[in-house]
């Protein structure tokens, strides 16, 4: 039985697929790895403390995922906009800028 604790260890793209046991496309997720964890982090945040029961929790975390998977698999691509956005002064903000804490998927 995985638990809440393995998941915040997690951090390489790939380790996201395989907790889930979700098949995933290398070549896309080694491409698109940095935009997937960012919307990844950002839909997880929104809804995070809203599940209580662990089981819940988990389908939304696999749910999440699958959906973020989903769109970039379909061809969904952030502006270069969006992806300057994220930095500040030269320092990357955001998800994946700082390392997971108990209730988030981030330090964000």
């Amino acid at each position: 039985m995985k638990t809440i604790k393995e998941f915040y260890q997690l951090k390489d793209a790939e380790e996201y697929f395989e907790f889930f046991d979700v098949n995933y496309d290398s070549k896309l997720v080694n491409v698109k790895r940095f935009h997937i964890l960012r919307e990844y982090g950002n839909l997880i945040k929104k809804g995070f403390e809203n599940f209580k029961d662990e089981n819940q929790l988990f389908d939304f975390l696999k749910f999440s995922l699958l959906r973020v998977y989903g769109d970039f698999k379909n061809g969904y691509a952030p502006s270069a906009a969006d992806v300057w956005k994220m930095y500040d002064n030269g320092k990357l903000q955001g998800c994946m800028s700082c390392t997971p804490t108990p209730g988030n998927s981030c330090g964000c």
